[in-house]
Protein backbone atom coordinates (compact mmCIF):
# COMPACT_ATOMS: atom_id res chain seq x y z
CA UNK A 1 0.00 0.00 0.00
CA UNK A 2 2.69 2.58 0.46
CA UNK A 3 5.33 1.22 -1.81
CA UNK A 4 4.66 4.39 -4.36
CA UNK A 5 5.77 6.48 -1.37
CA UNK A 6 9.40 7.99 -0.90
CA UNK A 7 11.16 7.18 2.46
CA UNK A 8 10.04 11.27 3.17
CA UNK A 9 6.50 11.01 2.68
CA UNK A 10 6.11 7.56 4.81
CA UNK A 11 8.51 9.63 7.87
CA UNK A 12 5.29 12.59 7.83
CA UNK A 13 2.42 9.84 7.27
CA UNK A 14 4.02 8.32 10.62
CA UNK A 15 2.68 11.42 12.36
CA UNK A 16 -0.74 10.68 11.54
CA UNK A 17 -0.25 7.09 13.30
CA UNK A 18 1.59 8.85 16.11
CA UNK A 19 -1.02 11.45 17.22
CA UNK A 20 -4.35 10.10 16.38
CA UNK A 21 -3.62 8.18 19.65
CA UNK A 22 -4.53 11.55 20.92
CA UNK A 23 -7.35 12.21 19.16
CA UNK A 24 -8.80 8.87 19.92
CA UNK A 25 -7.86 8.32 23.30
CA UNK A 26 -8.04 12.11 24.73
CA UNK A 27 -10.95 13.58 22.51
CA UNK A 28 -13.30 10.30 23.10
CA UNK A 29 -12.60 8.69 26.46
CA UNK A 30 -11.40 11.71 28.71
CA UNK A 31 -15.01 13.37 28.02
CA UNK A 32 -16.70 10.20 29.26
CA UNK A 33 -14.23 10.11 32.18
CA UNK A 34 -14.88 13.75 32.79
CA UNK A 35 -18.47 13.06 33.17
CA UNK A 36 -17.96 10.20 35.81
CA UNK A 37 -15.95 12.61 37.82
CA UNK A 38 -18.27 15.60 37.43
CA UNK A 39 -21.11 13.48 38.91
CA UNK A 40 -19.13 13.74 42.51
CA UNK A 41 -18.67 17.72 41.76
CA UNK A 42 -21.03 20.39 43.15
CA UNK A 43 -21.65 22.31 40.29
CA UNK A 44 -24.91 21.75 38.67
CA UNK A 45 -23.91 22.53 34.84
CA UNK A 46 -24.14 19.62 32.89
CA UNK A 47 -20.74 17.83 31.94
CA UNK A 48 -21.34 18.25 28.05
CA UNK A 49 -22.01 22.26 28.87
CA UNK A 50 -18.65 22.21 30.59
CA UNK A 51 -16.65 20.21 28.19
CA UNK A 52 -17.74 22.65 25.39
CA UNK A 53 -16.81 25.60 27.07
CA UNK A 54 -13.34 23.90 28.22
CA UNK A 55 -12.65 22.81 24.24
CA UNK A 56 -13.42 26.01 23.25
CA UNK A 57 -11.10 27.51 25.49
CA UNK A 58 -8.25 25.47 24.19
CA UNK A 59 -8.85 26.19 20.81
CA UNK A 60 -9.22 29.53 21.51
CA UNK A 61 -5.62 30.16 22.66
CA UNK A 62 -4.35 26.89 19.97
CA UNK A 63 -5.72 29.75 17.21
CA UNK A 64 -4.38 33.05 18.81
CA UNK A 65 -1.25 31.30 18.86
CA UNK A 66 -1.49 29.22 15.45
CA UNK A 67 -0.32 32.75 12.81
CA UNK A 68 2.60 33.60 15.19
CA UNK A 69 3.93 30.15 15.37
CA UNK A 70 3.64 29.58 11.94
CA UNK A 71 5.54 32.71 11.01
CA UNK A 72 8.28 31.38 13.37
CA UNK A 73 8.22 28.24 12.05
CA UNK A 74 9.58 29.55 8.46
CA UNK A 75 13.08 30.26 9.62
CA UNK A 76 15.45 28.42 8.65
CA UNK A 77 15.77 24.91 11.12
CA UNK A 78 13.17 26.37 13.43
CA UNK A 79 9.76 24.07 12.16
CA UNK A 80 11.42 21.31 13.74
CA UNK A 81 12.50 22.14 16.86
CA UNK A 82 8.87 23.95 17.58
CA UNK A 83 7.65 20.77 16.31
CA UNK A 84 9.24 18.76 18.86
CA UNK A 85 8.68 21.60 21.17
CA UNK A 86 4.68 20.99 21.17
CA UNK A 87 4.91 17.41 20.89
CA UNK A 88 6.86 17.22 24.23
CA UNK A 89 3.99 19.67 25.49
CA UNK A 90 1.24 17.28 24.86
CA UNK A 91 2.85 13.99 25.55
CA UNK A 92 4.04 15.22 28.87
CA UNK A 93 -0.36 16.44 29.75
CA UNK A 94 -1.12 13.34 28.70
CA UNK A 95 1.41 11.28 31.03
CA UNK A 96 -0.08 13.97 33.31
CA UNK A 97 -3.68 12.35 32.87
CA UNK A 98 -2.73 8.47 33.62
CA UNK A 99 -2.79 9.64 37.40
CA UNK A 100 -5.86 10.91 38.06
CA UNK A 101 -7.97 8.30 37.17
CA UNK A 102 -6.30 6.79 40.29
CA UNK A 103 -6.93 9.79 43.13
CA UNK A 104 -10.16 8.40 45.19
CA UNK A 105 -12.47 11.52 43.47
CA UNK A 106 -15.36 9.44 44.32
CA UNK A 107 -14.38 9.21 48.27
CA UNK A 108 -14.53 12.97 48.63
CA UNK A 109 -16.21 16.08 46.99
CA UNK A 110 -13.19 18.47 47.51
CA UNK A 111 -10.93 15.47 45.63
CA UNK A 112 -13.46 15.19 42.90
CA UNK A 113 -13.27 19.12 42.27
CA UNK A 114 -10.12 18.56 42.16
CA UNK A 115 -9.33 16.05 40.04
CA UNK A 116 -11.87 17.32 37.54
CA UNK A 117 -10.13 20.83 37.42
CA UNK A 118 -6.58 18.56 36.58
CA UNK A 119 -8.68 16.84 34.24
CA UNK A 120 -9.74 20.19 32.36
CA UNK A 121 -6.37 21.65 32.41
CA UNK A 122 -4.29 18.60 31.15
CA UNK A 123 -7.08 18.60 28.71
CA UNK A 124 -6.42 21.88 27.90
CA UNK A 125 -2.71 21.81 28.02
CA UNK A 126 -2.43 18.31 25.61
CA UNK A 127 -4.82 20.46 22.93
CA UNK A 128 -1.85 22.86 22.61
CA UNK A 129 0.74 20.82 22.26
CA UNK A 130 -1.77 18.41 19.64
CA UNK A 131 -2.58 21.51 17.95
CA UNK A 132 1.07 23.20 17.55
CA UNK A 133 2.56 20.17 16.39
CA UNK A 134 0.26 19.30 14.15
CA UNK A 135 0.78 23.33 12.70
CA UNK A 136 4.13 22.24 12.12
CA UNK A 137 3.54 19.33 10.89
CA UNK A 138 1.31 20.02 8.42
CA UNK A 139 3.49 22.68 6.94
CA UNK A 140 5.66 20.11 6.39
CA UNK A 141 3.74 19.11 3.59
CA UNK A 142 5.29 20.76 0.96
CA UNK A 143 8.61 19.88 1.71
CA UNK A 144 7.63 15.86 1.92
CA UNK A 145 5.72 15.90 -1.36
CA UNK A 146 4.38 17.41 -4.86
CA UNK A 147 1.69 19.67 -5.53
CA UNK A 148 0.43 16.46 -7.68
CA UNK A 149 1.16 14.00 -4.87
CA UNK A 150 -0.48 16.08 -1.94
CA UNK A 151 -3.96 14.93 -1.77
CA UNK A 152 -2.97 11.17 -2.29
CA UNK A 153 0.02 11.53 0.89
CA UNK A 154 -1.97 14.17 2.75
CA UNK A 155 -5.19 11.44 2.80
CA UNK A 156 -3.14 8.09 3.12
CA UNK A 157 -1.59 10.02 6.40
CA UNK A 158 -5.29 10.05 7.77
CA UNK A 159 -5.78 6.60 6.52
CA UNK A 160 -2.69 5.33 8.36
CA UNK A 161 -3.89 7.35 11.75
CA UNK A 162 -6.93 5.52 12.01
CA UNK A 163 -5.44 2.19 11.37
CA UNK A 164 -2.81 2.71 13.82
CA UNK A 165 -2.75 5.32 16.34
CA UNK A 166 -6.83 5.87 16.37
CA UNK A 167 -7.49 1.84 16.53
CA UNK A 168 -5.25 0.07 17.99
CA UNK A 169 -4.78 1.62 21.29
CA UNK A 170 -8.77 1.76 21.75
CA UNK A 171 -8.66 -1.73 21.21
CA UNK A 172 -6.17 -2.63 23.37
CA UNK A 173 -8.21 -0.56 26.03
CA UNK A 174 -11.91 -2.41 24.96
CA UNK A 175 -9.86 -6.11 25.77
CA UNK A 176 -8.50 -4.60 29.29
CA UNK A 177 -11.87 -3.72 30.10
CA UNK A 178 -13.26 -7.19 28.24
CA UNK A 179 -10.81 -9.48 30.54
CA UNK A 180 -12.02 -7.67 33.55
CA UNK A 181 -9.44 -4.87 34.50
CA UNK A 182 -11.34 -2.25 36.75
CA UNK A 183 -12.29 0.36 34.43
CA UNK A 184 -10.11 3.10 36.34
CA UNK A 185 -7.02 1.19 35.65
CA UNK A 186 -7.77 0.97 32.26
CA UNK A 187 -8.39 4.56 31.28
CA UNK A 188 -5.02 5.46 33.92
CA UNK A 189 -2.96 2.89 31.64
CA UNK A 190 -4.19 4.09 28.33
CA UNK A 191 -3.58 7.60 28.94
CA UNK A 192 0.06 6.61 29.79
CA UNK A 193 0.02 4.49 26.83
CA UNK A 194 -0.83 7.17 24.09
CA UNK A 195 1.76 9.32 25.67
CA UNK A 196 4.38 6.46 25.10
CA UNK A 197 3.00 6.41 21.39
CA UNK A 198 2.71 9.64 20.77
CA UNK A 199 5.96 9.99 21.51
CA UNK A 200 7.93 6.76 19.96
CA UNK A 201 6.04 6.55 16.31
CA UNK A 202 6.75 10.74 15.87
CA UNK A 203 11.04 9.64 15.67
CA UNK A 204 10.44 8.91 12.14
CA UNK A 205 9.28 12.48 11.34
CA UNK A 206 12.13 13.83 13.55
CA UNK A 207 14.55 11.73 11.72
CA UNK A 208 14.14 11.73 8.10
CA UNK A 209 11.95 14.76 7.57
CA UNK A 210 13.79 18.50 6.95
CA UNK A 211 12.68 21.72 6.47
CA UNK A 212 13.85 22.69 2.97
CA UNK A 213 12.66 26.21 2.83
CA UNK A 214 12.81 29.08 5.10
CA UNK A 215 13.84 32.50 5.70
CA UNK A 216 17.14 33.33 7.18
CA UNK A 217 17.62 34.15 10.63
CA UNK A 218 19.48 37.54 11.10
CA UNK A 219 19.18 40.28 13.36
CA UNK A 220 15.70 41.42 14.21
CA UNK A 221 14.32 39.05 11.50
CA UNK A 222 11.75 37.74 13.93
CA UNK A 223 10.44 41.34 14.66
CA UNK A 224 9.92 42.08 11.13
CA UNK A 225 8.18 38.31 10.51
CA UNK A 226 5.78 39.19 13.49
CA UNK A 227 4.92 43.01 12.34
CA UNK A 228 4.70 41.14 8.50
CA UNK A 229 1.35 38.71 9.72
CA UNK A 230 -0.83 41.37 9.03
CA UNK A 231 0.31 41.95 5.68
CA UNK A 232 0.49 38.21 5.31
CA UNK A 233 -3.22 38.05 6.08
CA UNK A 234 -3.72 40.47 3.38
CA UNK A 235 -2.29 38.91 0.18
CA UNK A 236 -4.48 36.08 1.32
CA UNK A 237 -7.06 38.44 1.55
CA UNK A 238 -5.87 39.39 -2.16
CA UNK A 239 -5.94 35.75 -3.67
CA UNK A 240 -9.86 36.26 -3.46
CA UNK A 241 -10.21 31.70 -4.22
CA UNK A 242 -7.83 31.25 -1.50
CA UNK A 243 -9.44 33.76 1.11
CA UNK A 244 -13.15 32.45 0.49
CA UNK A 245 -12.02 28.89 0.99
CA UNK A 246 -10.42 29.57 4.27
CA UNK A 247 -13.43 31.60 5.32
CA UNK A 248 -15.68 28.29 4.21
CA UNK A 249 -12.92 26.31 5.86
CA UNK A 250 -13.45 28.18 9.11
CA UNK A 251 -17.51 27.12 9.39
CA UNK A 252 -17.53 23.38 7.86
CA UNK A 253 -14.81 22.32 9.98
CA UNK A 254 -15.83 23.21 12.67
CA UNK A 255 -19.11 21.01 12.57
CA UNK A 256 -16.42 18.26 11.83
CA UNK A 257 -13.73 18.91 15.38
CA UNK A 258 -17.45 19.67 17.38
CA UNK A 259 -18.45 16.36 16.25
CA UNK A 260 -15.44 14.75 17.13
CA UNK A 261 -14.80 16.23 20.06
CA UNK A 262 -18.30 16.38 21.92
CA UNK A 263 -19.27 12.78 20.44
CA UNK A 264 -18.49 10.58 23.21
CA UNK A 265 -20.03 13.40 25.81
CA UNK A 266 -22.77 13.64 23.88
CA UNK A 267 -23.72 9.63 24.31
CA UNK A 268 -22.79 10.47 28.34
CA UNK A 269 -25.28 12.83 28.18
CA UNK A 270 -28.02 10.69 26.88
CA UNK A 271 -26.85 7.84 29.07
CA UNK A 272 -26.18 5.21 26.24
CA UNK A 273 -23.35 2.89 27.65
CA UNK A 274 -20.06 3.29 27.72
CA UNK A 275 -18.73 -0.34 26.09
CA UNK A 276 -21.55 0.37 23.20
CA UNK A 277 -20.37 3.90 22.30
CA UNK A 278 -16.43 3.17 22.71
CA UNK A 279 -17.20 -0.24 20.64
CA UNK A 280 -19.10 2.29 17.92
CA UNK A 281 -16.52 4.33 17.98
CA UNK A 282 -13.73 1.55 17.19
CA UNK A 283 -15.77 1.10 14.07
CA UNK A 284 -15.20 4.29 12.60
CA UNK A 285 -11.61 4.44 13.06
CA UNK A 286 -11.56 0.48 10.91
CA UNK A 287 -13.30 2.04 8.62
CA UNK A 288 -11.81 5.07 8.77
CA UNK A 289 -9.12 3.86 6.28
CA UNK A 290 -10.85 2.41 3.27
CA UNK A 291 -13.19 5.29 3.22
CA UNK A 292 -9.87 7.45 2.98
CA UNK A 293 -8.30 5.14 -0.20
CA UNK A 294 -11.86 5.73 -1.00
CA UNK A 295 -11.93 9.26 -1.06
CA UNK A 296 -7.78 9.29 -2.77
CA UNK A 297 -9.54 6.98 -5.74
CA UNK A 298 -12.40 9.24 -6.06
CA UNK A 299 -10.75 12.65 -5.70
CA UNK A 300 -8.49 11.40 -8.46
CA UNK A 301 -11.61 11.26 -10.63
CA UNK A 302 -13.93 14.31 -9.49
CA UNK A 303 -11.27 16.07 -7.92
CA UNK A 304 -10.68 17.32 -4.42
CA UNK A 305 -13.18 19.76 -4.25
CA UNK A 306 -16.05 17.82 -5.60
CA UNK A 307 -15.10 15.74 -2.75
CA UNK A 308 -15.24 18.17 -0.02
CA UNK A 309 -18.36 18.77 -0.93
CA UNK A 310 -19.62 15.44 -0.35
CA UNK A 311 -18.14 15.64 2.90
CA UNK A 312 -19.90 18.40 3.90
CA UNK A 313 -23.24 17.44 2.48
CA UNK A 314 -22.70 14.10 4.46
CA UNK A 315 -22.22 15.93 7.84
CA UNK A 316 -25.07 18.30 7.15
CA UNK A 317 -26.65 14.79 7.63
CA UNK A 318 -25.06 13.89 10.94
CA UNK A 319 -25.98 16.42 12.38
CA UNK A 320 -29.78 16.00 11.42
CA UNK A 321 -29.62 12.27 12.55
CA UNK A 322 -27.61 12.76 15.55
CA UNK A 323 -30.85 15.43 16.91
CA UNK A 324 -33.30 11.59 16.76
CA UNK A 325 -30.56 9.47 18.21
CA UNK A 326 -32.04 8.11 21.84
CA UNK A 327 -30.61 4.59 21.49
CA UNK A 328 -27.56 2.87 21.36
CA UNK A 329 -28.20 1.10 17.64
CA UNK A 330 -28.98 4.72 16.13
CA UNK A 331 -25.62 6.04 17.78
CA UNK A 332 -23.55 3.30 15.74
CA UNK A 333 -25.43 4.37 12.78
CA UNK A 334 -24.08 8.00 13.18
CA UNK A 335 -20.64 6.39 13.87
CA UNK A 336 -20.62 4.91 10.64
CA UNK A 337 -22.05 8.03 9.37
CA UNK A 338 -19.35 9.94 10.17
CA UNK A 339 -16.73 7.04 9.57
CA UNK A 340 -17.68 8.19 5.36
CA UNK A 341 -15.76 11.26 5.60
CA UNK A 342 -14.23 12.28 8.61
CA UNK A 343 -10.49 11.48 7.26
CA UNK A 344 -11.47 12.30 3.41
CA UNK A 345 -12.60 15.90 4.15
CA UNK A 346 -10.13 16.98 6.82
CA UNK A 347 -6.93 15.36 4.06
CA UNK A 348 -8.57 17.04 1.14
CA UNK A 349 -9.19 20.32 2.68
CA UNK A 350 -5.63 20.68 3.63
CA UNK A 351 -3.87 19.32 0.67
CA UNK A 352 -6.30 21.53 -1.23
CA UNK A 353 -4.87 24.53 0.44
CA UNK A 354 -1.43 23.10 0.20
CA UNK A 355 -2.08 23.42 -3.72
CA UNK A 356 -3.28 26.98 -3.21
CA UNK A 357 -0.46 28.70 -1.48
CA UNK A 358 0.49 31.94 -2.70
CA UNK A 359 4.04 31.29 -1.97
CA UNK A 360 4.98 27.61 -1.10
CA UNK A 361 8.74 29.06 0.67
CA UNK A 362 6.17 30.88 3.58
CA UNK A 363 4.03 27.19 4.03
CA UNK A 364 4.39 27.76 7.69
CA UNK A 365 3.17 31.63 7.96
CA UNK A 366 0.50 30.40 5.51
CA UNK A 367 -0.85 27.30 7.52
CA UNK A 368 -0.74 29.25 10.49
CA UNK A 369 -3.65 31.37 9.43
CA UNK A 370 -5.40 28.04 7.78
CA UNK A 371 -4.84 26.55 11.61
CA UNK A 372 -6.43 29.71 13.40
CA UNK A 373 -9.46 29.72 10.91
CA UNK A 374 -9.87 25.90 11.99
CA UNK A 375 -9.24 26.22 15.73
CA UNK A 376 -11.61 29.55 15.82
CA UNK A 377 -14.27 27.73 14.51
CA UNK A 378 -13.55 24.70 16.81
CA UNK A 379 -14.14 27.77 19.75
CA UNK A 380 -17.38 28.67 18.47
CA UNK A 381 -19.20 24.84 17.72
CA UNK A 382 -18.61 23.44 21.21
CA UNK A 383 -19.04 26.49 23.12
CA UNK A 384 -22.41 26.75 20.67
CA UNK A 385 -23.46 23.47 21.54
CA UNK A 386 -22.73 23.89 25.52
CA UNK A 387 -24.66 27.35 25.51
CA UNK A 388 -27.74 25.67 23.56
CA UNK A 389 -27.77 22.52 25.45
CA UNK A 390 -28.04 24.62 29.19
CA UNK A 391 -30.27 27.43 27.63
CA UNK A 392 -32.58 24.38 26.79
CA UNK A 393 -32.29 22.99 29.97
CA UNK A 394 -33.17 26.14 31.48
CA UNK A 395 -36.41 26.73 29.92
CA UNK A 396 -37.31 23.02 30.34
CA UNK A 397 -37.07 23.35 33.95
CA UNK A 398 -38.87 27.08 33.92
CA UNK A 399 -41.23 25.45 32.60
CA UNK A 400 -41.79 23.05 35.58
CA UNK A 401 -41.32 26.52 38.00
CA UNK A 402 -37.42 24.76 38.87
CA UNK A 403 -34.42 26.58 38.54
CA UNK A 404 -31.06 24.49 38.52
CA UNK A 405 -30.28 25.14 41.88
CA UNK A 406 -33.67 23.75 42.82
CA UNK A 407 -34.40 21.09 41.08
CA UNK A 408 -33.95 17.51 42.71
CA UNK A 409 -30.80 15.69 40.81
CA UNK A 410 -33.29 13.65 38.85
CA UNK A 411 -35.15 16.18 37.40
CA UNK A 412 -32.28 18.08 36.38
CA UNK A 413 -30.56 15.30 34.75
CA UNK A 414 -33.67 14.42 32.52
CA UNK A 415 -34.05 18.02 31.47
CA UNK A 416 -30.13 18.14 30.52
CA UNK A 417 -31.15 14.70 28.32
CA UNK A 418 -34.21 15.96 27.04
CA UNK A 419 -32.22 19.21 25.54
CA UNK A 420 -28.89 17.94 24.65
CA UNK A 421 -30.15 16.70 21.08
CA UNK A 422 -30.76 20.52 20.41
CA UNK A 423 -27.15 21.61 21.04
CA UNK A 424 -26.60 18.92 18.29
CA UNK A 425 -28.62 20.33 16.11
CA UNK A 426 -27.41 24.07 16.58
CA UNK A 427 -24.25 22.70 14.97
CA UNK A 428 -26.39 22.41 11.27
CA UNK A 429 -26.72 26.01 11.19
CA UNK A 430 -22.70 26.36 11.08
CA UNK A 431 -22.49 23.78 9.01
CA UNK A 432 -24.84 25.87 6.19
CA UNK A 433 -23.35 28.98 6.56
CA UNK A 434 -19.88 27.26 5.42
CA UNK A 435 -21.68 25.12 2.90
CA UNK A 436 -23.41 28.59 1.43
CA UNK A 437 -19.70 29.58 0.91
CA UNK A 438 -18.15 26.67 -0.79
CA UNK A 439 -20.67 25.85 -3.30
CA UNK A 440 -21.84 29.10 -3.89
CA UNK A 441 -19.39 31.25 -3.78
CA UNK A 442 -15.59 29.52 -4.18
CA UNK A 443 -16.49 28.41 -7.58
CA UNK A 444 -16.99 32.13 -8.78
CA UNK A 445 -13.62 32.94 -6.75
CA UNK A 446 -11.78 30.45 -8.47
CA UNK A 447 -13.37 31.06 -11.84
CA UNK A 448 -12.67 34.48 -11.80
CA UNK A 449 -8.63 33.38 -10.94
CA UNK A 450 -8.81 31.33 -13.69
CA UNK A 451 -6.10 32.39 -16.79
Amino acid sequence: MLKKYTKEEKSWMMYDWANSAHSVIVVTLLPIFFSSVAGFMRNTTSAMSIWGYVTSIAMLISALLAPVLGALGDFEGMRKKLFFLFLSVGVLACAGLAVTPLTGFAENTGVAEAVGTAVLILYVISQIGFSGSALYYDSFLPDVTTEERMDSVSTMGYGLGYIGGSTIPLLIFLVMNAVGVPMLYCLSFIFGFTALWWAGFSWPLLKNVEQKSGQPRVKGAVRETLRGLWATLKDLARHKAVFVFMIAYFFYIDGVGTIIHMSTSYGSQLGLGNTEMMLALLVVQILGLPFCLLYIKLADKFGARAMVGVGICVYMGVCVFGFFVRETWQFWVLAIMVATSQGGIQALSRSMFGKMLPDKARSGEYFGFFDIFGKFSSVMGPALMGMVTQLVTVLLLNRQGLTAETAPAAVLAAAQQEASPWGVLSVLLIFLVGAALYFGVLPRMIKREEP
